[in-house]
């Protein structure tokens, strides 16, 4: 780590109060060139400690810029990893507050939820797949509290990979009862498709980025715990919305979840 913890504990304030706020801010590396991945990290577990401490609750975990289409679209070159807390989470068919939100887009995932624990290092798809309980849909709305979505990669973790809200529905389906890399995805926006994709395009396969997290989580000594929920990363780029748009998301064999901006 280059910085201090008072500073981590600073600009973890800082990007929460953001948040909440639903207020941008210049990417951290502005001010502070020289910090690390540790760094990076450390200010997204300062956010997790933060919103913990107030009562709220880990339910899952998020892969970020999986996609080759995300990664070209953020011009990124390697996934990021996040968090997921109750207050992330909205109903199938629910609302989304724009208000809350400083530019929000939606993307495309495949969850997956774990029967049992998973550890690295080593994870591969297999064992991915063999400790999922099952797969679902999923819509992740993203919303980078940097101004104009401008980062890089350290300043976006250090944000929980620009985190804000989720909804999963639709079908669920053992892993084995369906081919991940060759799903089709539709999402669509006002009842008009906006974007085409099929589980490939997340690392080649959906569980390759929930396998790279349990990698990356054994290199902090952590593991995924048995439970939890995955998103497993946008299989298209994002696609921005506003109040009144109304986003389905249709899955191949998975059905469909939705949610309103209002």
């Amino acid at each position: 780590m280059t910085l201090t913890k008072d500073t981590i504990a600073l600009l973890a304030e800082h990007l929460e109060t953001c948040q909440l706020q639903a207020q941008d801010t210049p990417k951290l590396t502005d001010d502070h060139p020289d910090m690390d991945w540790n760094d990076a990290y450390g200010i997204q577990d300062a956010i997790l400690a933060r919103k913990l401490s107030r009562g709220a609750r880990l339910i899952g975990l998020k892969a970020g810029l999986t996609s080759h289409a995300k990664m070209q679209q953020m011009d990124v070159q390697s996934p990021v990893f996040g968090f997921l807390v109750d207050d992330f989470s909205v109903p199938e068919g629910g609302t989304v507050q724009t208000r809350e939100l400083i530019h929000p887009k939606v993307e495309p995932e495949i969850a997956f939820v774990l029967k049992q624990t998973l550890k690295g290092p080593g994870c591969h798809i297999g064992a991915v797949l063999a400790a999922t309980d099952f797969v679902l849909p999923g819509i992740e709305v993203i919303d980078s509290r940097y101004r104009d979505f401008k980062f890089d990669l350290k300043s976006v973790v250090a944000d929980n990979t620009s985190a804000a809200r989720f909804v999963v529905g639709g079908r669920a389906l053992r892993p084995e009862a369906i081919d991940l890399r060759t799903v089709g995805l539709v999402l669509e926006k006002n009842g008009q498709p906006v974007a085409l994709g099929a589980g490939a395009a997340v690392l080649g396969h959906p569980a390759a980025a929930i396998a790279m997290l349990a990698n990356h989580l054994a290199e902090r000594g952590q593991e995924i715990p048995a439970g939890s929920l995955i998103l497993s990363g946008g299989a298209t780029e994002a696609i921005a919305v506003e109040a009144g748009d109304h986003v389905c998301l249709r899955v191949q064999d998975m059905g469909s979840v939705s949610l309103r901006f209002v």
